[in-house]
């Protein structure tokens, strides 16, 4: 896959482009059923399947007070667009600039000059350029004198525990937040997953508590998990998986709610050194709430079984 930077280097491709555009937060599966769209109908017509993407979310510009957490940051956006086949990405920066864009300068610029757009395939409720004037409606308006086709295309849905609705990123994000992991997978086709350098934390994970940790740094921004325990996997550099479980918290025993939101992972049969690397930390299921213990005795024996109850559940999948 060809990632482009700069729109003004793009060249149109001899045939034309099939584009999508969007935050495409996540990659999930409705948005994967839409880029299967975008594949089809480029396939039926010899043209190349283009991402038009930004750098960082259009509301941390637009409504930085209420702007969501992310559900990717943009390296693994970049990866999880690759696996779907499409055969190049371009990354606009989003800026004031970019936010004050009238929707029919947009369409001249990235469809009509960069991409030689010939098809254009985005979900119908899609809106873009500056007050959000631009629509499916004005698209095809505009594509039937620029020579592309739109295909508006409605959302998938799916039923998780009992709750039927639209795949959509901001569902996501509410089932990550209330620690539904497991259900949020069902919706992104895959565990979420944070990523972060592992740094040093307070050392009483391994000589006090006999479980040392690797304390990930998550970057602000980013859609953490509730408070609690959860069984996960912890990704190193290179590739290599180790079951893991993890703590999201202010590690409340010692610190009360006054310490930072942390996020811990134990290795399980893991011996070595992880300070400084690359983490890649995916969370499987939640397995409990935070909770405050009287002594340090009954917080390691609450973590032993926190312990067993992770090398289960991820032994039986």
């Amino acid at each position: 896959m060809d990632v482009v930077t700069d729109v003004s280097t793009c060249r149109p491709p001899e045939a034309g482009s099939a584009v999508t555009i969007g935050a495409y937060d996540g990659v999930h599966l409705g948005h994967r059923a839409l880029l299967a769209r975008l594949r089809a109908r480029a396939g039926t017509q010899g043209l190349e399947t283009v991402v038009v993407t930004f750098d960082r979310h259009p509301a941390t510009v637009v409504r930085p007070d209420s702007a969501p957490l992310l559900l990717c940051d943009l390296g693994q956006k970049l990866e999880l667009l690759a696996s779907t086949g499409v055969d190049r990405v371009l990354v606009l920066p989003f800026d004031e600039e970019r936010a004050r864009e009238p929707a029919r300068e947009f369409i001249d610029e990235v469809l009509v000059r960069a991409l030689g757009t010939r098809v254009v395939v985005v979900g119908e409720d899609f809106h873009f350029g500056h007050g959000r004037q631009g629509d499916v409606a004005m698209l095809r308006e505009v594509g039937a004198q620029a020579g592309f086709a739109v295909d508006g295309v409605s959302l998938e849905t799916a039923s998780v525990a009992g709750d039927p609705g639209p795949i959509s990123s901001t569902r996501i994000r509410a089932l990550v937040a209330s620690g539904e992991v497991a259900q949020a997978a069902v919706l992104l086709g895959r565990p979420h997953q944070l990523r972060g350098m592992v740094g040093h934390g307070d050392g009483r994970g391994g000589p006090q508590l006999g479980y040392p940790t690797a304390n990930v740094d998550i970057p602000p921004g980013m859609a953490v998990p509730g408070e609690g325990i959860y069984a996960g996997y912890y990704e190193r550099p290179g590739g290599s998986h180790w079951p893991a479980a993890v703590s999201i918290g202010t590690r409340p025993t010692y610190y009360g709610s006054r310490g930072p939101v942390l996020v811990e992972a134990h290795l399980l049969d893991f011996s070595g050194d992880l300070y400084g690397e690359a983490a890649r930390v995916s969370f499987v299921e939640r397995l409990r709430g935070n909770q405050v213990f009287d002594t340090t005795d009954a917080l390691v024996s609450q973590m032993d079984q926190d312990i067993a109850a992770t090398r289960k559940l991820l032994a039986d999948r």
